[in-house]
């Protein structure tokens, strides 16, 4: 599942990248001071568990912008910004913290009606699958919730709950949509979820699985495009090789930001806190690509 810029009409800048083919491992952010200017910061996983914030990420978030650096948190949550705003709140992540926080369920409701899909273009008939029953994506269109994909128009994407029902319930659930030539709109392309502690396929596996299959499927998230997008108009005059991606992920952070010109930094939390070195390496072959540098957690 990579970024595929040429597709969304975004080349990638011709501007080298003096970091790209080497990797080293830092302490802390401290240590890129000289280097950065901004950091695009990854939340689940990153700097919160989904409940409580990880040890020092509310305090390396202030010393980061104390540093004169701009901080965007760039997050795959398949729902609304003020929803994702409040669950940072909530956590004590307040916006002081940051310059902006982004989502990729925001970046879709507005790409969706600047781009809508035909079938969003009339009433249409909506089974969402999410964590949250809320259809607050697709608000301001004239829309029905229903509960099959035989008399659905779209499935709307925006989470896993494959720890609570199953991978294969869910993907026998929308996999008729394909032979029905319904589209599907991921807000959340995570290929894997944390919950309960444990590792499950995420609402990406499943988009994956649905466009494999011959599915149409419109993605909205990291590694693409478009959430860079409106990450970069918020960094207007930084320079690519100058900010930072920082995240558990190497497929969505680091070959996100890797796509762009960007750097990266990896934190061995989250999804690969249990990850061992061969792992890792298997995960940068399987992607093409590899981190700037490496840090244990999220910390100055």
């Amino acid at each position: 599942m990579k970024p595929d810029d040429t597709a969304h009409g975004e080349p990638l800048p011709d501007t080298a990248n003096p970091f790209l083919g080497r990797t080293s491992e830092i302490p802390g952010l401290a240590a890129l001071s000289e280097d950065a200017d901004a950091f695009l910061i990854d939340q689940f996983g990153t700097i919160h568990d989904g409940e409580h914030p990880y040890p020092d990420a509310i305090e390396t978030l202030h010393a980061i912008r104390s540093a004169g650096k701009k901080v965007i948190l760039l997050s795959n949550s398949g729902r609304r910004a003020t929803n994702n705003d409040a669950r940072l709140a909530a956590m004590g992540f307040t916006t002081d913290c940051y310059d902006a926080s982004l989502c990729s369920g925001e970046v879709g409701w507005a790409d969706l009606h600047a781009d809508p899909l035909p079938c969003l273009r009339q009433y249409c008939r909506i089974l969402l699958l999410a964590r949250d029953p809320s259809l607050d994506i697709l608000e301001g269109f004239d829309i029905e919730p229903v509960d099959t994909v035989e008399s659905a128009d779209l499935i709307m994407l925006a989470g896993s709950q494959t720890d609570l029902y199953g991978y294969d319930t869910l993907w026998d659930r929308i996999r008729p949509g394909i032979a029905r030539n319904i589209p599907l709109v991921c807000t959340n392309p995570d290929r894997l979820m944390l919950a309960g502690g444990q590792l499950h396929p995420g609402a990406g596996t499943l988009a994956e699985a649905y466009r494999n299959a011959g599915g149409h499927v419109r993605w909205y998230g990291k590694p693409y495009p478009r959430l860079y997008r409106a990450a970069f108009a918020l960094l207007p005059g930084i320079p690519r090789p100058r900010i930072f991606g920082v995240g558990d992920s190497i497929e969505h952070d680091v070959a996100g930001a890797a796509a762009r010109g960007c750097n990266s930094v990896l934190t061995r939390t989250g999804i690969i806190a249990h990850a061992s070195d061969a792992a890792l390496a298997a995960e940068m072959t399987r992607y093409a690509c590899r981190p700037t540098t490496i840090m244990s957690r999220f910390q100055w």
